[in-house]
């Protein structure tokens, strides 16, 4: 790693512009903007930096900058730079989706109306995205009928016109059949230019003209006409009803929620017209090593309209403000052509709408995280990256992670998670009480778990299999070795844990510690972590099976202290044994719950009359009006109702 003060610039102008920091490979890892370069870039070499941005300091090796006029061409440079260079540091939204649109060729001699999912190209007017393909496809086949705009492809319409004869949608009323001279191509273009009309409008002003008709033709005895149209109007009233929502009619605009969690975020909007929903999408960004104070707004809204192929409304509203909100709308404005406004809904529908958007984040979000765990060829890949960085012997099928919980070295516990091939085995996790007269601190305590959890495994290695097989049993659980075993800690977790594989002549085991701080890869007997790369799926499942470790032994933890607490007062009141103590806990479960019940309630334990619950309720009703401090019961550690 890299000493930020060796490429500290020692001149840096105060002008506004945009920065790049360089790796040892010459790699742009970072762009940033400024309105004072000085300012911003001297916060860089600083003494306290967040953990990202320190680590990104001592990965880069130099810095570069270019000045600029406003705030905005800084702004339009930045996203530039980001997507040129894609910088390791940087938010970047991804959408590994590919969304359907309806496109119409107004431009040709026979317009033709088709879908498609490729990059949008000029001359061809797209309406959508669309997340659903098929109604999209249903859409399309009423607007055929109404509109019967060509659909076919250049070569069958050639074919046609070669053949005089008409496709089977011509037949069936779904092509006006310019290409045997059913209407002329001035007619043709005047039923594609209504399509386009109607698909940028409405239904509000085509159906009381459709409607006007059909009952002009009734009254004129047109009656198969009259029928056709009676036909259509139903078929789009159908449609209405299945694009749209109880929105109200004048709701317009785009409504784009970002949802953040752990590490990982996703970005969704809802492209709202007259108060239909016309399309919706999602983006997947991954926070590991986006720096602290990043703005996600704006990289979020450069993958959804940088590109120019989507419509830019008048409004666009967030469920947050973003940063440089006045940079952003200046931008926006600059590309859309017209005065974009940015706003934050307090209440109200939109406000609604907002949280339904972000719901759709947050599920876009936990699919992303899902598939991503469940991916055997992404577990596959995480294994073999760990074989190779960490130098073990074989792949590490069987992932064995130990955790440490406790508050203040009291009711301390620790947690066994498994992960075979990549993916948890929650039915053989374990849970692990610490004898305190021991372990009076975190490494002590994980020296304890992992030698109770080896001793284990050896016992179980002296048992004969061909035994246990003749018998018609099976060796325990425990029997099984790990490749790998990981500690949650850095170097002082990975040196206990070392020691007690070495006091046991364990030498088949590996072993590495995950930090959190910078997340560390720490092995025994070294004197440096290893950094693994953003990209590695090897870190992504180090991380996960440390967290699952982590929330395990949280949860154990939690569960071991309220009955301790529990136990410790009750014993206080001398009527009540082991026996009758043992039944509140079970009927209770916490302090909390046995104030709050009725003396009735109290007594209604197995064990317990009325003149003891009369005893044990006045007795916490008096410990709680004494050891109350701040609404927090001090004996029990409990947050008491206000």
């Amino acid at each position: 790693m890299a000493d930020p003060a060796s490429y500290r610039p020692p001149e840096i102008p105060e002008d506004p512009g945009v920065y790049r920091f360089y790796n040892k490979s010459d790699k742009v890892i970072y762009v940033g903007k400024a309105k004072n370069l000085k300012n911003r870039l001297s916060s860089y070499f600083g003494s306290n930096l967040a953990q990202k941005t320190y680590r990104m300091v001592h990965e880069a090796v130099r810095v570069d900058w270019t000045i600029v006029k406003t705030e905005l061409e800084a702004l339009a440079l930045e996203f530039s730079w980001i997507k040129q260079y894609h910088p390791t540091y940087n938010v970047q939204f991804k959408d590994d989706k590919s969304y359907p649109y309806l496109a119409i060729s107004l431009e040709d001699e026979y317009p033709r109306i088709f879908i498609t999912r490729k990059e949008k190209r000029p001359g061809l007017k797209y309406f959508g995205p669309y997340t659903n393909a098929w109604a999209l496809r249903n859409t399309y086949e009423v607007l055929l009928k109404v509109f019967p705009v060509r659909s076919c492809s250049v070569g069958n319409f050639q074919r046609a016109q070669r053949s005089k004869r008409q496709c089977l949608l011509g037949d069936i009323g779904k092509c006006a059949a310019p290409c045997v001279g059913w209407v002329s191509p001035e007619e043709h273009k005047e039923i594609a230019v209504k399509l386009n009309d109607f698909m940028e409008s409405g239904m509000e002003d085509l159906l009381p003209t459709m409607r006007h008709e059909m009952e002009l033709a009734a009254s004129r005895e047109e009656f198969e006409r009259a029928a056709r149209l009676r036909d259509q109007i139903e078929s789009f009233e159908k449609a209405q009803k299945s694009t749209q929502g109880n929105l109200s009619d004048d709701l317009d605009g785009d409504f784009i929620a970002i949802h953040e969690e752990g590490f990982h975020a996703a970005g969704s909007i809802f492209m709202v017209r007259r108060g239909s929903i016309k399309g919706s999408r999602s983006w997947i960004v991954d926070q590991e090593r986006t720096l602290e104070g990043e703005d996600q707004w704006a990289s979020l809204l450069f993958s959804i309209y940088g590109d120019g192929a989507t419509e830019i409304p008048s409004i666009i509203h967030m469920n947050h403000e973003p940063t440089d909100s006045q940079a952003l709308t200046l931008w926006l404005s600059s590309l859309a052509g017209h005065k974009v406004t940015i706003k934050v809904p307090q209440r109200g529908e939109k406000v609604e709408l907002l949280d339904t958007v972000d719901r759709n984040a947050h599920y876009a979000l936990i699919q992303f995280l899902s598939k991503r765990a469940n991916d055997a060829a992404v577990s596959g890949k995480a294994l073999i990256e760990l074989e190779e960085i960490l130098e073990l012997p074989r792949t590490p099928l069987r992932i064995e992670c130990f955790d440490i919980s406790n508050i203040s070295g009291t009711t301390v516990v620790a947690s066994m998670v498994v992960f075979e091939d990549g993916i948890a085995k929650k039915s053989e996790y374990r849970r692990f009480i610490i004898d305190t007269t021991e372990a009076t601190d975190d490494t002590r305590a994980m020296h304890q778990v992992i030698t109770r959890r080896l001793k284990r495994l050896l016992a179980d290695r002296k048992v004969d299999q061909s035994e246990v097989n003749e018998s018609g049993g099976r060796l325990g659980k425990f029997s099984y070795p790990p490749q790998l075993i990981v500690v949650d800690g850095g170097a002082p977790q990975v040196a206990a844990a070392t020691r007690a594989l070495e006091e046991l002549g364990v030498t088949d085991i590996a072993l590495c510690g995950l930090a959190k701080r910078l997340e560390e890869v720490w092995l025994p007997h070294s004197q440096d972590p290893l950094i693994l790369p953003r990209t590695s799926e090897g870190m992504y499942l180090l991380q996960r099976i440390r967290d699952e470790a982590h929330r395990f032994a949280v949860t154990f933890h939690r569960s071991r202290r309220s009955k301790v607490m529990l136990e410790s007062v009750l014993d206080e009141i001398e009527q009540l044994g082991h026996i009758r103590r043992a039944a509140l806990l079970d009927r209770f479960g916490s302090v909390g719950a046995i104030r709050k019940a009725s003396v009735a309630e109290i007594a209604a334990t197995p064990g317990i009359g009325e003149k003891i619950a009369s005893i044990i309720w006045n007795h916490l009703s008096h410990m709680g009006e004494s050891a109350v401090i701040g609404g927090v019961d001090m004996q029990t550690g409990e947050i008491l109702d206000k």
